[in-house]
């Protein structure tokens, strides 16, 4: 599942649906991704994505994370929009038979989502507005799996 929204939504309800019924499942890793206030500096977050195409890009990789880690399942869920501190942006999880398998594919996926994905992201703050783009360690994260 891949989806994109422009609403809050609840990490530990999705968390609790993905779950729901794997009964040959072994493990279910996830991570949640939280807009930080930046220590004032940031009144809010805002991500522009292409409809359509944004689904695409991401869901090419998390097919091959599929194959990489052998999952099960997974589960993408990423804000769109303005967020305001402390709401949540982004939802991953991972299904697999073992442990390894899902830490390291929602590890693998958060890395691509953070420094490759098609997404704009602007930061507005008390001076203004700026672009956000990936840092250093991001990439360098990413080029892990390369």
């Amino acid at each position: 599942m891949i989806r994109l929204t422009d609403q809050a939504f609840d990490p530990g309800a999705e968390l609790s649906r993905f779950c729901a019924g794997r009964r040959e499942t072994g493990a279910v890793a996830s991570f949640v991704g939280i807009a930080r206030g930046e220590q004032g500096q940031a009144a809010a977050l805002e991500l522009e994505a292409y409809p359509g195409f944004t689904e695409a890009q991401i869901g090419e990789i998390a097919d091959a994370a599929v194959s990489r880690f052998g999952l099960q399942d997974f589960a993408i869920l990423h804000r769109v929009g303005r967020i305001a501190p402390g709401e949540a942006i982004v939802f991953v999880a991972a299904a697999s038979a073992h442990r390894r398998a899902a830490f390291e594919a929602c590890d693998h996926l958060m890395d691509y989502l953070k420094s490759r994905a098609p997404f704009w992201k602007k930061e507005h703050g008390p001076d203004g507005e700026r672009w956000v783009e990936p840092t250093a360690r991001d990439l360098a994260d990413a080029a892990r799996w390369d």
